[in-house]
Parts: C-alpha cells; sequence; structure tokens
C-alpha cells in the first residue's frame, strides 16, 4: 500500500482502545501521595510520554511537603494544577506561581535543579504532573520554563454543555478552531482537559500517526465497546479520529498525543536519556555540580 493511500485509510479509521493502565498509588517528592498510570512499570510508557501522575487531597498530610529541590535531565515536565497554588523555583533564579487551572511548562534540557511546594496549608491540592520525552538532538539544549495563567488556557463550551480546555496543540471541535498557548514542540504534544454530561460524546480529529491516550478522573468513557475506567490511561490506536462517550453521569478525563520520537529511552529517577552512559554522565555531573552547566559547544 503507498502512503497516500495508508494515510487516507487511517484518517477514516477511528481510534479504538488498545489497553488500560490503572492508575497505582504510590507517593514522591517528600511524601506527596498520587496516582500514577503511564510511567508505573517500564513497559507502561507510551512514546513521547514517559509519566503521568495524578494528585488529589483535601487532607494537607498528604501533599504539604511538596517536592522540594531535586534535578532533571532530558524531558519536559507539565504540572497542571485543578484545584490549589503551588510555587515553584529553580537553580536559575526563576518563581513562578500557579494555582486553579494554571500550568507550568518546563523543559529541563542539559539540566534544571527546581522544587514545587505548595503555598497552601490546608484546602484541596488537586492536578496532574506529566512527563514527555526529548529526542536526543533537544537533550542538552538550555533549560527553560514557562507559567501559563487560567485565562491564556482557552475554553471552548460545547453543544450539549461539556467543555474543552486546550493546553497545547490545536483542534478544531464542533467546526471550531482552537490553538493552545503552547506550540512550536517537537513532539507535536496535544493536551485537553474535557469534561461530558451524562451520555454524550466528544469527537474530534487528531494527528493520525501520533500515540495517543485518555486519562479518565471523574466518571467513566467509552471507547467503541470498551470501558475506560476513573483513574486510568486508555491507549489508543492509530487513527484520525477520537471518539469518546460519556457514560450515566458528568465525566471528566484528559486526552494526550504525541508524535513518536522513536529513540531508546534510559531512564535513572530525574533523568530521561538514550544510552547508560548518558545516565552516568548525568549523575556525575549532578554529584559534581556541573549538571547545570551551559553545554560546550
Amino acid at each position: 500500500m503507498n502512503s497516500t493511500a495508508q494515510s487516507t485509510n487511517l484518517t477514516q479509521q477511528i481510534r479504538t482502545l488498545q489497553r488500560e493502565i490503572p492508575g497505582m498509588a504510590t507517593s514522591d517528592g517528600a511524601g506527596v501521595k498520587l496516582m500514577r498510570s503511564l510511567g508505573s512499570g517500564p513497559y507502561a510508557r507510551l512514546d513521547p510520554f514517559l509519566m503521568l501522575d495524578e494528585f488529589s487531597s483535601v487532607n494537607p498530610g498528604d501533599y504539604i511537603a511538596g517536592f522540594p529541590a531535586h534535578p532533571h535531565r532530558g524531558f519536559d515536565t507539565v504540572t497542571y494544577l485543578l484545584d490549589g497554588h503551588m510555587r515553584h523555583e529553580d537553580h536559575m533564579g526563576n518563581v513562578g506561581h500557579i494555582s486553579n487551572g494554571g500550568v507550568q511548562w518546563m523543559t529541563a534540557g542539559r539540566g534544571v535543579i527546581h522544587s514545587e511546594m505548595p503555598e497552601q496549608v490546608d484546602g484541596r491540592m488537586r492536578g496532574f504532573q506529566l512527563w514527555i520525552n526529548l529526542p536526543a538532538s533537544e537533550k542538552m539544549k538550555p533549560a527553560l520554563y514557562r507559567d501559563i495563567q487560567p485565562d491564556q488556557i482557552p475554553k471552548q463550551t460545547l453543544s450539549h454543555g461539556g467543555f474543552v480546555k486546550v493546553i497545547a496543540g490545536s483542534i478544531v471541535v464542533e467546526d471550531k478552531p482552537v490553538e493552545g498557548p503552547i506550540q512550536g514542540v517537537t513532539t507535536e504534544p496535544l493536551y485537553l482537559d474535557v469534561m461530558l454530561p451524562a451520555h454524550t460524546t466528544f469527537s474530534i480529529d487528531v494527528p493520525e500517526l501520533h500515540h495517543a491516550f485518555i486519562y479518565t478522573y471523574e466518571g467513566q468513557v467509552q471507547i467503541g465497546e470498551r470501558i475506560v475506567n476513573n483513574h486510568s490511561a486508555g491507549v489508543l490506536s492509530e487513527g484520525g479520529r477520537l471518539e469518546v462517550q460519556s457514560l450515566g453521569q458528568e465525566t471528566r478525563f484528559l486526552v494526550l498525543a504525541g508524535k513518536p520520537i522513536g529513540e531508546p529511552v534510559v531512564q535513572y529517577g530525574p533523568f530521561v536519556m538514550n544510552t547508560r552512559a548518558e545516565i552516568e554522565q548525568a549523575v556525575f555531573d549532578y554529584q559534581n555540580g556541573t549538571l547545570t552547566e551551559p553545554a560546550p559547544h
């Protein structure tokens, strides 16, 4: 089959559910309790996505210790805060704040040392952290980050009363083009937050060869004949069309899609590189205080 015919078939093809990755209870940072779906094991990845964590609690003991200063190299981290208030600081002197509905998009590149600490002592803290891999050509580029305030994220109301927020990438929904604030990333990520009333459907075209999954965090959804349960990631087949149906209650879920990198992934904690030697170099650089120095020409 030639490439044009293959592309046409994929465009007409509705994505199906290939597998479900249930969220697993764990903790990270200084004891923050969370649910980890993607990234819960070495085979629970979906190129270019490395990990997705959900955190949600009204108990300060579950989140108050936060994520004190820690290093990263070789990937992007995306923090999307639904409820609460969090302060970010890094070794470059940057300080940022995100609160209800805000996002921080950070490229660790060669290296960053940062902290993410709650700016509240009670109340609900709820959100997600997503790790997106970088290609080898970008793993050693300078670190950078962007704080995106809630009013910078477009929210499109749907005809049945639901809505979609577009954090990254662009979509056309109900004949309306919507463009998120994050554009120009090599992996072309699409990051949506969708709310559906009971017994309604959300349908969009997505890049046909992108890897994609959804994460349901309120209620359940149906894709084809299969169900994605609450607090679970549903990995999707290739195809040019995504159709998601809510069941008997209001439902919220994330849609994530990205262009696969197709390179080896070697991970050691907060370092994600292509070879074991590069991981050993990252550990050496961190131990010797050179993780964040400018990369040599």
